[in-house]
């Protein structure tokens, strides 16, 4: 499958499924950063790479991730989308935009959706040779010929229900990143949720990392390192 049909694939995926968000924390205090305006408090934490899900954590080395909250009266309506935010590293003049959550996602089920440069070598006897350093392809979809396939370990069976009762079929990385990303449209307060910056170099060579809001609400700027 090329790059621009798994693309689509991602991307109508991603369409059909509904963002949830993060479960929002007790109050805005209990966020590192927080500021008000027009009687909603808007909070902020710097996640690095993490993915924080129900069903378990990812990492997403190509990015980094904040966490956004907004309170304010339960009587109110906030229009949010990720498409407010975007992140000043370095104090760079030209900030960075968000990603959506299925590039995210496509990026953590494909490990080779984008290459890193990788160090491969050869070794081998006679006519024989090994590849060494370089990563195994993910199958993409049944009878994937890019990937290489290898002994498969012996699949353990899953334990049955107490109750009897057919398992409910865990959730994909997919819905998984697009729940916990940061829900679109009119919500009532609290809500919060994920944010994602593509970001392909090293974290210690970050020295500061500012979050800009610009929305509704105004603008706001959270220093997050």
């Amino acid at each position: 499958m090329t790059a621009l049909p798994r693309f689509c694939a991602v991307s109508l995926i991603a369409a059909s499924l509904h963002a949830q968000g993060t479960t929002p924390k007790a109050s805005p205090s209990d966020y590192p950063v927080h500021a008000a305006a027009g009687g909603v408090t808007l909070a902020a934490e710097y996640l690095v790479h993490a993915i924080p899900t129900p069903s378990g954590s990812f990492v997403a080395r190509d990015y980094l991730v904040a966490e956004a909250a907004f309170f304010g009266p339960p009587s109110s309506r906030l229009n949010l989308s990720a498409e407010h935010f975007t992140l000043r590293i370095n104090g760079r003049k030209a900030p960075v935009m968000t990603q959506s959550p299925g590039i995210v996602s496509a990026s953590l089920k494909y490990p080779d959706w984008t290459q890193r440069p990788t160090l491969v070598g050869t070794a081998g006897m006679g006519d024989r040779a090994v590849i060494i350093g370089q990563p195994a392809p993910v199958e993409r979809f049944p009878g994937d010929p890019t990937a290489r396939r290898g002994p498969q370990a012996p699949r353990v069976p899953e334990p049955e229900s107490p109750t009897g009762e057919p398992k409910e079929p865990q959730m994909g990385i997919e819905e998984r990143v697009q729940r916990a990303a940061l829900p679109e449209g009119a919500h009532v307060p609290p809500a919060s949720g994920l944010l994602f910056f593509p970001f392909k170099g090293k974290t210690k060579s970050l020295r500061s990392l500012e979050l800009i809001y610009d929305g509704p609400l105004g603008k706001m700027t959270f220093k997050l390192l």
